[in-house]
């Protein structure tokens, strides 16, 4: 949620590398690049004085293991890592290790980040791995000693956060999607993971390469070996919801309420709802939120429009302050997250994917109006998996195969991921023409917004 190195990343963007169009034709201030950059420009001093640069789940392994070999999906999905340029080194998959060969060093001295080329990318990667490789002599005696675990424990290379997630949840699939097409050899092409917390992540493989501007990637092998990875995401989610009912004047009540109740206040928010829809006898719950409308870009837009200057937006407010209130306001910005979603999905199947399934995972999920929200809203069945900690999941599977548990990470995800309840879109004709309608409203309301922006802008030239 870092966008402080906005006008970095803007500089970056303006060079048009060759590099930007394995991100989407621009990186995010929330990339490596632009925050090294801003690093640079305002904290000299720590700059000169960096012995490495890591993202966080290399420096646990560092820390853990003592080697600096770091992860193709850290060093490819943030660093802007060229991963494609290890495709004729498959045959060396079970190495520990590869030299660093897919550093574009003219997009380094280009915007100003020459100096990290210096000694062979010593200070960001001299040597990656595909995620999963056993790194080092596994555990140092130190590392051991303060985790209380055996000295030589193997630890596989790292995913990145929510990487790992999509990792311990991309085959919690029934059975039977499987047997379909072509017996599961491209059934993973059609699913797409929501890796749902603070922000929410979005990634689908492919196994050809598939550019699609506004959308990271296509990264190859960042996720699982040997196809391509394309991220979306929304910069807000679990945290807008917070913002959201937090602020609101009624929140401190409901608050108490729910925890008399030893309940959550989105539970208690979903009741009202149900409650609402009866007593207004709406004909489904959707429809209560006719009169208003959230764009929920108030950290941003991520994708598929790459926008983080965009701000969020409600129409419909009105000087009512009740809990009842309170309980459509927090439903339209669940819609607004879900039709944020259904934005991403409808722009990856246009530049060629073919998704219809979501797997969804992390603390939103856990909440039923927002699952049955998104499945309403995008049409899709929605997978929950058996196992509700997927992030811990997946590091787990890295850690099985660094073990040599597992061949790969592919015969390891399909061992260990396992599907639980299936949540499946409503039927009823009349959902779909109220949530089309609606979503042409959230179209609408960044249309404005960007008009609004040119109006003042002209203004103030």
């Amino acid at each position: 949620m870092d966008h402080r190195a906005v006008k970095q990343a803007e500089r970056i963007n303006s060079s048009n590398s060759p590099v930007l169009q394995y991100f989407g034709g621009s990186v995010s201030p929330e990339m490596q690049p632009p925050k090294l950059l801003w690093v640079k420009e305002n904290l000299q001093e720590s700059w000169s004085m960096a012995f490495r640069w890591m993202d966080l789940s290399d420096w646990l392994s560092y820390r853990a293991t003592g080697d600096d070999t770091r992860s193709l999906c850290t060093t490819i999905c943030k660093w802007t890592y060229l991963g494609h340029a290890h495709m004729e080194q498959l045959n060396e998959k079970n190495s520990r290790d590869m030299e660093a060969c897919g550093w574009d060093d003219d997009f380094w001295e280009e915007i100003g980040l020459g100096d990290l080329v210096e000694g062979h990318h010593a200070k960001i990667g001299r040597s990656v791995a595909f995620p999963g490789h056993p790194l080092g002599s596994g555990l140092t005696p130190a590392a051991a000693k303060e985790l209380g675990l055996s000295v030589g424990t193997p630890v596989g290379t790292s995913l990145i956060d929510a990487h790992a997630g999509g990792m311990g949840i991309m085959e919690s699939v029934p059975v039977s999607q499987y047997e379909e097409k072509e017996n599961g050899k491209e059934a993973i092409c059609h699913r797409m993971v929501l890796v749902c917390g603070t922000f929410t992540c979005h990634m689908a493989i492919s196994r050809n390469k598939v550019s699609i501007p506004g959308l990271w990637g296509p990264y190859w092998s960042a996720l699982v070996p040997e196809f391509w990875l394309t991220e979306g995401g929304q910069s807000a989610t679990g945290a807008l919801l917070d913002y959201i009912v937090e602020n609101h004047v009624a929140s401190p009540c409901l608050a108490n309420r729910a925890a008399y109740q030893s309940t959550s206040l989105f539970e208690l928010l979903n009741r009202i709802l149900e409650s609402m829809m009866h007593d207004m006898e709406v004909p489904f719950l959707a429809a209560l939120t006719k009169d208003i409308h959230v764009l929920p870009d108030f950290h941003g837009k991520r994708s598929p429009i790459a926008d983080p200057k965009a701000k969020g937006m409600i129409s419909g407010l009105t000087l009512d302050t009740s809990e009842k209130q309170l309980a459509l306001l927090y439903l339209a910005t669940v819609q607004g997250i879900a039709y944020g979603t259904r934005h991403i999905v409808e722009h990856c199947n246009s530049y060629g994917h073919k998704i219809d399934i979501l797997l969804a995972c992390g603390g939103p999920s856990t909440n039923p109006l927002y699952i049955q929200q998104h499945a309403d809203i995008i049409g899709c069945p929605i997978v929950l998996p058996r196992e509700s900690e997927s992030v811990l999941l997946g590091a787990a599977i890295l850690g099985a195969v660094a073990a040599k548990k597992y061949s790969s990470v592919d015969e390891a995800m399909k061992a260990l991921n396992a599907a639980g309840q299936v949540i499946h879109p409503s039927e009823d004709p009349k959902v779909k023409k109220y949530h089309d309608a609606k979503y042409r409203i959230f179209q609408d309301l960044y249309e404005q917004q960007l008009s609004h922006r040119s109006i003042m802008a002209e203004a103030l030239s």
